[in-house]
């Protein structure tokens, strides 16, 4: 074949793949700079995460002489970034349609000065976090082991970030946060489920929390483990419902298990045992395991 050839098919191709932009496609929106920047939303998480952090994740492009340079140049950063994506996002809610970009501006430099001031307490919960890891897992060496190296952790962290964005309104940006955590670490927490002290994911592959999920304080969550919703074939008509479990403090939930609906209560100091499925509640105390 041809050069000229080649290109005349190619030619063609573009042709009828812009035709089928011309088509009334939910997939067709051309306007890129409407959306949220993933890139730029990801670089926000991953300076929020060395903020939390500090001294555990180097700088690669340039070196800060003591912490509090480092920690003006990151929250500028982020400050300046969120104040940019989160009005492309708020932009997206019904409820803002024919506001003025001012208004929508004004909302979102609100919303990111009260989110950077929650900073304090999501650390405050992430150390929870951590000391919960190593108090369960023999395995773990030491704190710093824990920080540098769980996918459960991180997979925690995110969503403390982006559940504080998630109720503060915004959109988008803390799903995007959520689902990053998610491919890297095959645990999916949406970033509307509310999540007490003490939270530890051991091993981590697999697990599922849903959005309306509440979860108490010192909580273990082994692999594979499911806290879902019982059917969505309402689809949209289901939005805002009470769709996932609450799991009181202190329970355990082994591997595979799956507790599901937004009516099931798992109570206080429950034991559930590997690849039970649940779906109504649990008494505290109570102990469920599956019969051989």
């Amino acid at each position: 074949m041809s050069q000229k050839s080649g290109n005349e098919d190619i030619h063609g191709i573009i042709s009828d793949i812009l035709g089928d932009y011309s088509q009334e496609r939910i997939i067709n929106p051309q306007k890129m700079f409407e959306q949220p920047d993933r890139d730029v939303v990801l670089d926000v998480l991953d300076k929020l995460i060395k903020i939390i952090f500090p001294a555990f994740y180097r700088e690669k492009g340039y070196r800060f002489y003591n912490v509090e340079s480092r920690l003006t140049v990151l929250l500028e950063d982020v400050h300046y970034n969120l104040t940019k994506q989160i009005p492309i996002a708020l932009r997206q809610k019904p409820e803002n349609e024919g506001k003025s970009d001012g208004a929508i501006e004004a909302e979102a430099k609100e919303i990111t000065d009260t989110f950077l001031k929650k900073i304090p307490y999501v650390r405050e919960l992430v150390e929870t976090d951590v000391q919960a890891a190593f108090e369960g897992d023999p395995a773990a060496y030491n704190y710093n082991e824990i920080i540098l190296c769980y996918p459960g952790l991180r997979a925690i962290v995110t969503n403390r970030i982006a559940h504080e964005l998630f109720i503060l309104g915004v959109p988008i940006i803390p799903r995007i946060m959520t689902e990053y955590a998610h491919s890297r670490t095959g645990i999916d927490i949406h970033p509307g489920a509310t999540i007490g002290k003490y939270f530890f994911i051991d091993h981590g592959t697999g697990i599922v929390i849903g959005e309306t999920t509440i979860i108490g304080e010192y909580v273990k969550v082994y692999q594979g483990v499911t806290i879902g919703a019982l059917s969505t074939r309402g689809g949209q008509s289901l939005k805002g419902a009470k769709r996932h479990p609450t799991i009181e403090d202190r329970v355990t939930i082994y591997a595979g298990a799956s507790i599901l609906g937004g009516e099931t209560v798992i109570g206080h100091d429950a034991v559930i045992g590997s690849n039970a499925f649940i779906t109504s509640s649990i008494e505290p105390n109570g102990r469920v395991s599956m019969q051989k």
